[in-house]
């Protein structure tokens, strides 16, 4: 069963930086497409990003190209989203979730697994 773990949201002043982390307490990642989503108050949850397993191939939401990195380190299980220029829009919990399918994918529908969420709130 895999079991992800969010870490690393807090509060930052617009135009600061966050880098979030994903990781799994129990088994590997490496055969799981990765993704991060994030959910702001009244809206439904949106895809932000996601990264292959195979070839770690990144993918992103418009709203964040250029400025969000998904990256992933699979000797240590982990997986980040390093968050540059971020804007008050930006504010949201961010989830992490996992598919086990080598194909990456902007549904939720399409994850199995979800972390619990972690908050990241950026003021103006």
């Amino acid at each position: 069963q895999v079991q992800l773990v969010e870490s690393g949201g807090g509060l930052v002043q617009a135009g600061g930086s966050l880098r979030l982390s994903c990781a799994d307490s129990g088994r590997t990642l490496s055969s799981y497409t990765m993704g991060w989503f994030r959910q702001a108050p009244g809206k439904e949850r949106e895809f932000v990003a996601a990264i292959s397993w195979i070839g770690s191939i990144a993918s992103y939401a418009n709203s964040v190209k250029g400025r969000f990195t998904i990256s992933r380190d699979n000797a240590k299980n982990t997986v980040h989203l390093q968050m540059n220029s971020l804007k008050p829009e930006d504010t949201a919990v961010y989830y992490c979730a996992a598919r086990r399918d080598y194909r990456k994918s902007v549904n939720t529908h399409d994850y199995d697994n979800w972390g619990q969420g972690t908050q990241v709130t950026v003021s103006s």
